[in-house]
């Protein structure tokens, strides 16, 4: 058997695996990339961009519902072409994927790119295909897959998962949602806004991930203008002839598919990790440090979703730079993270910011809010639903975190993460230019509901500027 000796071995290809890639070329030392199974990223292939193609057109089709109020004529006779539609998403996705894989792995020769499923013989000692590799330092970014219950998988391809959602060539006519986090909102909020007769139902009494409870509120109530939410109970499957009943506590709905919806599981079960030498902690997956991305004080590395922390493209990229960066070097170097930063991309979006509601010293902190009824450019977009909640230290004023559901949430959020980062205070984001009319100055009402609370406040008789000295 061919054996080969590398100073990394990367297994994983994925997002995490092509950015810990990117620091060792960079460092000079030999290396080989591992991939079983499909190439492109889980962003690019099921994630975050065929799903925003989805979402782009649902929300573009469901704009033809306001356009009544603008003096335009014929807008009800819009119709939508289902199998026009998932050709698009396709075609889009195909896009993506085919340029992660050509600026990737393409031209990567035989002795730098495996594709097969790598297993742990020894500590050192991994072997795919009919090959071994001896590797100095190992990466494991090997992703994570769609969690699907046992007894559902007797229901064939009338369960869906995003694995398989964008391979459909027409809607379904029905389609129940079960789990109710950002996949399922977005899937189930533009499924219905696709003429899909949808349900969505959650085990928990929230949805998107909230914990915010006006927050978290809001969403329910604006979310389930699109589509039924059923919370609060699990939900049991059964087969009625060629469709499949939902039942959760009360409420039950037959539908032609189900999506599942119930989070990822990491792929770490086919690579006999037993072997590693390490300890594999809690649920199999081994005890890290997220600031050098280093299991315990051994030789192998996680990165990306595989760890099952934070599922996020940009956390994945973080991860195999810091992981491709400790693996190539002699000294174990630890990274600050960057501050949590969260997008849901259902209309309104619902973004978390720094630190959540749960994980606040509420006898310490203050909160700041804005409702968005009011606020004159949304509502001229007709986009005028939603909340936005501030949370800062009391005392010294800076701010901590945030949730919200508000339309052009990615952009505030993405304010609020730089702002939280570089440790400002509320007061000194009140001092930043707000144009007028546009959305961040639904934000800005939210801060000057804030400053009010805290103690720390602008020098100067005009606290919305500085005084020149």
């Amino acid at each position: 058997m061919e054996e080969r000796n590398v100073d990394v071995a990367i297994i994983g290809s994925g997002s995490a695996g092509l950015y810990a890639l990117g620091q060792v070329k960079a460092s000079g030392k030999s290396f080989i990339l591992i991939n079983g199974g499909e190439q492109g990223t889980t962003c690019a292939r099921v994630g975050c961009m065929p799903s925003k193609a989805l979402i782009q057109i649902a929300e573009d089709f469901h704009r033809c519902g306001v356009l009544g109020r603008y003096g335009v004529e014929g807008h009800k006779d819009l119709t939508l072409d289902g199998e026009e539609a998932m050709g698009h998403v396709q075609d889009l996705r195909d896009t993506f994927v085919d340029r992660v894989v050509s600026n990737s792995t393409a031209n990567m020769s035989d002795d730098l790119f495996i594709e097969g499923y790598a297993r742990f013989l020894e500590p050192h000692l991994l072997e795919v295909n009919d090959i071994r590799i001896r590797a100095d330092k190992i990466i494991i970014a090997t992703g994570s897959r769609p969690i699907i219950p046992k007894s559902w998988q007797a229901f064939g391809d009338r369960i869906l998962t995003t694995d398989t959602l964008f391979e459909l060539e027409e809607l379904p006519e029905s389609l129940a949602i079960i789990g109710l986090g950002v996949i399922g909102l977005e899937i189930g909020q533009s499924m219905a806004r696709l003429g899909v007769e949808t349900t969505g139902f959650d085990q928990l009494e929230t949805i998107g991930g909230l914990d915010d409870p006006a927050v978290a509120k809001a969403a329910i109530e604006i979310i389930g203008r699109d589509f039924p939410l059923h919370l609060g109970h699990a939900a049991e499957i059964s087969e009625e002839g060629d469709k499949l009943r939902v039942t959760a506590g009360d409420h039950a709905v037959l539908v032609d598919k189900v999506l599942a919806s119930l989070g990822r599981r990491p792929n770490l079960d086919n690579l006999q990790i037993e072997n590693a030498g390490i300890d594999l902690g809690v649920n199999t997956i081994p005890a890290y440090n997220p600031q050098t991305m280093q299991i315990g004080d051994s030789h192998i590395f996680l990165a990306g979703d595989v760890d099952a922390e934070r599922p996020l493209l940009h956390e994945a990229g973080d991860e195999g730079r810091i992981a491709g960066h400790n693996a190539s070097r002699d000294r174990i170097q630890a990274f600050q993270r960057k501050t949590p930063l969260a997008i849901n991309f259902v209309d309104p979006n619902i973004c978390h910011v720094g630190k959540r509601w749960s994980e606040l010293d509420h006898e310490q902190s203050v909160v700041g809010e804005v409702n968005m009824a009011p606020v004159g450019r949304a509502l001229i977009m007709g986009k005028n639903k939603g909340i936005i909640r501030v949370y800062a230290d009391k005392a010294s004023g800076r701010l901590l975190g945030s949730e919200m559901i508000c339309t052009k949430g990615e952009n505030l959020a993405h304010l609020l993460a730089w702002c939280i980062q570089q440790e400002m205070r509320v007061g000194e984001l009140l001092q930043m230019p707000f144009y007028h009319p546009v959305i961040e100055e639904a934000l800005q009402a939210a801060l000057y509901d804030l400053y009010s609370k805290v103690d720390t406040k602008n020098s100067g008789p005009i606290t919305e500027l500085r005084p020149l000295v």
